[in-house]
């Protein structure tokens, strides 16, 4: 009797055992999903048909403007990306933490708006880790999703972005924002220049951008009107 008790417990005790592994190799298997790809190409376009639009903010977070601009975008119920300096981050962690909680994705756009055109990788490589780490430190578990070379001076920041998964973010259409040159101004540019697909450059940090809060303000609920629908860049 005693040793087929105890067989039944040694049964019973292994069954448990066989289901406990189980469940952690599906677990195990979850977790070790790859995220979404990125690969070296610049992308400049939502990568759909028709009326598609992206509105991407580069320079922030900005006390004057982010929050400003994070309200116009929640009224219309748009999502954008926003490239973040890892200093702006570093002092302004609590902005980081809100366009994550609005919804919108993140971009790495280097820790001093530097010019890594003549770069090593590995000098790169430690700059754009080093900007990944702040944005975490502000918003922990946030993905980055892209990489946008300051005033669009690439040189091999494309593979290394790449190879950290982060989509190189480049642009259709820029209005040239940080010229201040009126929000009426910055209204016609956008509508006379969007079309398909367009990847928006704007600002909201750098500088004061009012003018750009204003203009997207204004610019968004006619574009909806017009039968354009507001999503994110495309992926590799």
């Amino acid at each position: 009797m005693v040793n087929r008790g105890f067989r039944r417990r040694r049964g019973r005790v292994c069954a448990s055992l066989v289901a406990v592994g189980l469940l952690f190799g599906v677990v195990s298997s979850a977790q070790a999903e790859p995220r979404e790809s990125a690969d070296a190409t610049i992308v400049d376009s939502t990568g759909r048909a028709g009326r598609t639009v992206a509105l991407t903010f580069d320079d922030g977070p900005d006390p004057r403007n982010t929050a400003r601009m994070l309200d116009v975008l929640g009224e219309h119920h748009v999502k954008a990306v926003f490239c973040l300096w890892g200093e702006h981050v570093r002092q302004h962690p609590g902005l980081v933490r809100r366009i994550v909680d609005d919804g919108h994705a993140l971009c790495n756009h280097t820790m001093r708006h530097e010019n890594m055109s003549t770069w090593t990788p590995a000098a790169i490589r430690q700059n754009l880790r080093a900007t990944n780490a702040a944005i975490h430190a502000a918003a922990p578990g946030a993905e980055v999703r892209y990489f946008r070379a300051p005033n669009g001076a690439w040189g091999d920041t494309p593979q290394v972005a790449a190879e950290l998964g982060m989509q190189p973010l480049g642009w259709r259409l820029s209005v040239g924002d940080w010229n201040r040159p009126g929000a009426d101004v910055l209204v016609r540019r956008l509508r006379e220049g969007v079309s398909p697909g367009s990847v928006v450059l704007l600002h909201d940090g750098g500088g004061d951008r009012g003018q750009t809060v204003e203009a997207v303000s204004r610019f968004v609920p006619w574009a909806r009107g017009a039968g354009w629908e507001f999503t994110l860049p495309a992926r590799g």
